[in-house]
């Protein structure tokens, strides 16, 4: 114990000294997630609305009362009291004034409404839910011209895996956690590459310490590292952006546990490797930014595009995020299928990294004793 005391301390002490590891393991997530939170934080709770300009130049009996049609549509702003010109209208459009200007018929036998939107809009959010918001107003003029009520009406419900009160702020505050984790066993292990370096590894093996204690420790720094990541994120996204937490305890303790090893794995399998610390972090740095955008960590899987979800299934992190939001937001029951079956993916990714780290620093130790 008095050995694993001092190893413990002195890989305390080599955390603290290494800047990278708390600047990618804590402020790096933290900005993010501030960030994002700060700019999406209740966007999913407000009412879709567009800001339209109205061109009505010729008025007629059936301009006029689609014109008292369209002001009764409760997501549409109109820009103007009055109708304006489909010139300054455009010129609107243009200037992004508007989202989108709409021209009424010019004559009652003129059955067409123009929507005119900006071109690089084309296919943003706003300008698809006012094409079909204005396809189903065209619908209903249709059905009241021809005297026919309608019969059938969609009504619109969102439901949750968890708690109605899910929100994005819920799961981007999982992902970060999640990444912030994967970072800190990723870019953790560059002291390695150091020691290994200046030669204090091998100086470490001549001496009777223990080499299974000094990883054993350096194991545990780890993990209290990552509860401080876990801790400190949670803390504020729930204080400061209201993020709803619903904790499965034994989901989330071996998740965390699972997660936070394997990517440890991968950090130790990155520092087998590289031979100087740019290196290390160069590698560092590239698989993190390919997993922070393909791994569901500010948006689902399920959204990308179909050839970039295969690649976005067999990353580590993918599983890793996963597993934190089915424990932290969902509650799901550690006995649950699905959860494992993510773990499994997981746990191989540390399991084979670890082998083939622990094989390279074996082969590189045998080579420098000859």
């Amino acid at each position: 114990m008095k050995q694993f005391k001092q190893m413990f301390l002195a890989q305390l002490k080599l955390t603290f000294r290494e800047k990278q590891a708390w600047f990618w393991g804590i402020f790096f997530p933290v900005i993010l997630m501030v960030i994002f939170m700060s700019i999406f934080s209740g966007s999913s709770d407000s009412e879709f609305s567009a800001e339209v300009a109205i061109v009505n130049e010729n008025p007629n009996a059936t301009s006029e009362m689609l014109l008292k049609q369209i002001n009764k549509i409760p997501v549409l702003e109109i820009e103007s009291s009055k109708p304006v010109s489909r010139e300054e209208a455009e010129e609107m459009v243009k200037d992004q004034d508007v989202n989108a200007a709409i021209v009424l018929p010019e004559s009652e036998d003129d059955t067409s409404i123009v929507l005119i939107v900006n071109k690089e809009d084309e296919q943003g959010v706003t300008t698809q839910a006012l094409s079909g918001t204005l396809n189903h107003f065209v619908q209903q003029a249709n059905l009241y011209a021809v005297g026919a009520a309608p019969t059938y009406e969609l009504q619109f419900e969102s439901i949750s895996s968890g708690d109605t009160e899910l929100s994005y702020t819920d799961f981007l505050l999982t992902g970060m956690i999640a990444l912030a984790i994967a970072q800190g066993g990723m870019f953790g292990m560059v002291d390695l590459v150091e020691m290994r370096r200046k030669g204090l590894i091998k100086r470490l093996r001549m001496t009777p310490a223990n080499m299974n204690l000094f990883g054993l420790s350096d194991m545990i720094m780890r993990l209290l590292f990552s509860v401080i990541q876990i801790i400190l994120l949670s803390l504020i996204g729930v204080l400061i952006f209201g993020a709803n937490l619903f904790i499965n305890f034994p989901s989330l303790l071996v998740v965390f546990l699972l997660g936070a090893l394997s990517f440890n794995a991968l950090g130790y399998f990155f520092s087998s490797f590289s031979k100087t610390t740019e290196a290390y972090m160069g590698v560092a740095n590239i698989t993190s930014f390919l997993m922070l955008f393909l791994s569901g960590v500010f948006f689902p899987v399920e959204t990308m595009p179909s050839w970039l979800q295969p690649i976005s299934n067999i990353l580590p992190l993918t599983y890793f995020v996963e597993g934190l939001r089915e424990s932290m937001v969902y509650s799901t029951s550690v006995f649950s299928t699905t959860l494992w079956s993510g773990i499994g993916i997981m746990v191989l990714w540390g399991v084979i990294t670890f082998m083939i780290g622990s094989w390279l620093y074996k082969r590189k130790s045998i080579v420098a004793t000859r």
